[in-house]
Formats: structure tokens, C-alpha cells, sequence
């Protein structure tokens, strides 16, 4: 210390006057540090190095084993000469053997991206961010839209899995907010946009995808199977994506949302935040995109369906209920990321939540119930019967009725959902509640009497065309006396 004594030098340091001493006369500790060369104790691998664990080692060409491995076969080989605590000693034996005699490892080469060139594309899975809408866990997806330069990037929220109709819907809300088309886009082995090819053993892209990015002059690149990092723009997006909204979560005090809309607009909020970062390299990558076609595709996939007897129409390998009065016709299914509707002659007839996951099927008891009222018998074998309870409570309420009414349930309860349809099912419901709890044996005809109380009969008054004025005139002259 320039301009200090010895002892306010030491004493700075930490170290008595003495030693301060010492080493202003000698050389620094770190420079008098000398690299041991010698081993502490004796090489306990010595014997069998050469001749046991070098052979391994020369023939693991892909350098896939491991300490743990070659030390369990040891002990195998030679009972009682080796144990578990030799083993950080084997690690770095193997670690200075594969750095002079190992084999080559895979180099990855930093990447320069160019303004305007390449966007990456992907899915990555949200649960573990814990979100929940009413009180439930949402497991969602987010696709996410990164443009390699700039780092600007869109953020949608899907349900379910990785479908054709998310995939389109989310590369087309990125293109029409970012205003503009990259030359490149690129993406792992997506099962929605590729195929398996049967004789090569490769993915090519579908047709339907391969025609979206025609129409906005998009050249793919996809990476090969089982190579995360070759996206590896997309996968730290990814991590830096969900790292913001778990600490955006923090900051709010709470997971818990109450509609998918307002957590929709919360990680909207979020991606603004991380867009502000980079809004100077956007501006720089702006003027090198492409122009946008003179509109967006459709984002869904279009069926016709013959509608059965069973008032069902097939769509995808999954089944849906419409209006019975449908029966017979034709119609056109326009088939959403998360929803489908149901069109006859260009009008919109039914609309319902997409299916996903293990579900095959969708009933609404309200397309069934004007026929089962009438052939209630049909309710006991009917194949989707487990689709006619719209909640627990109607469950609950269906096996009070068994337990007390036999094989009449079944007639009982079909009626209470014919009451359901007719009215409104939250009124059922609640009252079906209240029957619940109070424990006691009840019919159709108690839960109607509840839900619709039969209106008292309005008696008939005879009033007589002319009023009698005289009537009127008794009542002044009475008040005046």
C-alpha cells in the first residue's frame, strides 16, 4: 500500500506485522506456490491400470463408461481389494486418461445470425410453473416464436398437445404482429408439421404445412433427431421465457388466475417486458423482413361428417355430439387448436371445447335427453352413459336414487336432466345439493317441485265494462259529511 506503513499494510491484509515482514523481504504466496507433483498416498489402482482398466477404456470408442461402472466390475473381479471410497480416485484418473488418450468430442460452433434471416420455432410444456385457473392445475403449452438476430419473440398459449391447428395459429400470430417474413424458419422434428417417410426412416414436412410455408415464402430447416442444441436459439428461449414468468409469478403473490384469459394477458405482459430488451436489434432487423402476403390462412383443418343416428359426427378419431335435428345431414367441422365448430350450409350450429389427451368423446346431454326422456330404458347399457353427469353432484344424486329407488333410478334421473335441459342446470344442481344434504329418500317429482313450484291458480274477476261513476260520487258526498 503506497503510502501506508508496514503495520497499517498488514493490518488491511489481515496478517500480523511479522509476516508482513517476511514477504516484503521474499517473494508473494502465489508466487512461491509450487504445483504438487507427488501423491499423498499410494495409487490403489496401480496393479490393475494397465492391464484391466486400460483395455476398457481403449475400446469404449464413444467414451460412454463411467467410475461407477468400471469400479463395481473391479470389485467383482477382486473381492475385498477396492471399495466405494476409491471412487473420486478412479473419476480423476479416467478424466487425465480421456483428456491425453480419449476420444474426440463433439465441437459445437458459435453461430453468427444475420438481420432478417432465421426465426426458431417451438414447443416447450408449462406446467411446472404451477399456474392454476379456478382453483386447477393448467397444464399448457406455450409456442414460442424466436427470431434468432434480434431475439424478439411471440408467446401463445395452448392447451393439449402439439397440433397442426396450434402450430399454424401460433407461426401466423408471430409473422402478423412482427409485421413481416424471415427467410428461414427453423424447428425440431415437429409430429405437426412432419411425417415419418416409410422407406428412409426420416421426417419430411406434411403437405398442409409444407403449403403454409409456400404461401409466405418460408424455407424450413429442422434439426436431426435426438440434437437439442442444434435449436438451441429455441431452447434458451425457452428457459429464459419461464424463468420470467416464474419471477413475474413471485412478484404477483399468487398462481392462481381466474380465467385462462387473464393468465393469457399476464404472460402477454411478461413477453412485452422481455421485448423491451431487445427493441434496438428489432429495429435493426426490421428493414431486412419480407413483406407479409395481402392476408392470413385459415388456422384450422376443415372435415365434412355424415351425422349418425346416434346424433355423433366423427371428427379426427374423437366423437362429438350435436343437435339431433341434424341426424342424416352433412355438415362441415372447422376444427380450431382448441375448439370445434359445426357448420350447416355456411351457418355456425354447434360449437364445443376440442378434445385432447386420452379423451375419445364428447357428449352433451342436452343433444340426447328430448329422445332418452322418451326411451329411458336406453340410459342403463347407453355406451357414453358416464358423459350424462355434467358434475358430481348429478353423479351423487343418481346413486341416492338407486340406493333408494331400485331400477327405477333410471327413470327418475333421466327425468331430473330432461329438467336440467328444459330449465337451467345450475337451478338443478343447487337443488339437487340441498336434497343431498339433507339425507332424505327423493324423486323427479321433488326435485321439480323445487326447481319449477307449480304456480297458483289466478282467480277469475268479473269486472264489468262501464265503470258506475255513481260509485264515486257516494264516496265524495260521504267525505264531506
Amino acid at each position: 500500500m503506497e503510502g501506508k506503513s508496514l503495520a497499517a499494510a498488514a493490518a488491511a491484509a489481515g496478517m500480523s506485522v511479522r509476516s508482513a515482514h517476511t514477504w516484503e523481504q521474499g517473494s508473494l504466496p502465489s508466487a512461491s506456490r509450487v504445483a504438487r507433483t507427488w501423491r499423498t498416498r499410494p495409487d490403489p489402482f496401480v496393479e490393475v491400470w494397465a492391464h484391466e482398466v486400460e483395455p476398457w477404456l481403449v475400446a469404449d470408442t464413444d467414451g460412454v463408461l463411467e467410475a461407477t461402472t468400471l469400479l463395481e466390475r473391479l470389485e467383482e473381479r477382486r473381492p475385498g481389494e477396492f471399495h466405494t471410497g476409491q471412487l473420486r480416485t478412479l473419476q480423476r484418473r479416467l478424466r487425465d486418461w480421456r483428456a491425453v488418450h480419449g476420444p474426440e468430442r463433439e465441437v459445437f460452433f458459435p453461430q453468427q445470425h444475420v438481420p432478417g434471416r432465421e426465426a426458431q420455432i417451438d414447443f416447450t410444456h408449462a406446467r411446472e410453473l404451477g399456474v392454476t385457473i379456478a382453483g386447477e392445475i393448467f397444464d399448457h403449452l406455450l409456442f414460442e416464436f424466436l427470431l434468432s438476430f434480434s431475439g424478439w419473440r411471440f408467446v401463445a398459449v395452448f392447451l393439449g398437445g402439439e397440433t397442426y391447428e396450434a402450430l399454424v395459429g401460433g407461426l401466423q400470430g408471430a409473422l402478423w404482429e412482427l409485421g413481416g417474413v424471415p427467410e428461414v424458419v427453423r424447428s425440431d422434428n415437429l409430429s405437426a408439421a412432419t411425417h415419418e417417410l416409410r422407406h428412409s426412416g426420416g421426417r419430411a414436412l406434411t403437405e398442409r404445412f409444407a403449403a403454409v410455408l409456400a404461401y409466405y415464402g418460408l424455407v424450413s430447416t429442422r434439426i436431426h433427431p435426438g440434437r437439442p442444441h442444434e435449436n438451441g436459439v429455441a431452447e434458451q428461449a425457452h428457459d429464459t421465457l419461464k424463468s420470467a414468468l416464474a419471477q413475474a409469478l413471485v412478484l404477483r403473490g399468487s398462481r392462481e388466475f381466474a380465467t385462462t384469459v387473464d393468465y393469457e394477458a399476464f404472460v402477454q405482459e411478461t413477453v412485452a417486458r422481455l421485448n423491451r430488451r431487445v427493441a434496438t436489434r428489432l429495429a435493426q432487423e426490421r428493414p431486412q423482413l419480407r413483406t407479409l402476403p395481402a392476408a392470413p390462412l385459415p388456422a384450422y383443418s376443415v372435415y365434412q361428417a355424415m351425422v349418425r343416428r346416434w346424433s355423433t359426427i366423427r371428427v379426427s378419431g374423437r366423437t362429438y355430439s350435436v343437435p339431433s335435428r341434424l341426424i342424416g345431414y352433412e355438415v362441415t367441422v372447422r376444427q380450431h387448436a382448441d375448439r370445434v365448430e359445426v357448420f350447416y350450409r355456411d351457418r355456425l350450429v354447434e360449437s364445443m371445447p376440442r378434445l385432447r389427451g386420452d379423451r375419445d368423446h364428447r357428449i352433451d346431454y342436452r343433444h340426447v335427453i328430448w329422445s332418452l326422456v322418451r326411451k329411458p330404458g336406453a340410459f342403463a347399457r347407453y355406451r357414453y352413459r358416464e358423459e350424462l353427469f355434467p358434475s358430481a353432484t348429478f353423479r351423487r344424486a343418481y346413486d341416492a336414487l338407486r340406493s333408494h329407488r331400485g331400477e327405477r333410478a333410471d327413470v327418475e334421473y333421466v327425468r331430473v336432466l330432461h329438467l336440467a335441459a328444459s330449465t337451467m342446470e345450475a337451478d338443478v344442481e343447487r337443488t339437487l345439493t340441498a336434497l343431498l344434504a339433507e339425507a332424505e329418500p327423493f324423486d323427479y317429482a321433488a326435485v321439480r317441485n323445487r326447481v319449477s313450484p307449480t304456480r297458483p291458480a289466478v282467480p277469475e274477476l268479473a269486472i264489468p265494462p262501464t265503470p258506475d261513476l255513481a260509485v264515486y260520487d257516494g264516496l265524495l258526498h260521504g267525505a264531506q259529511r
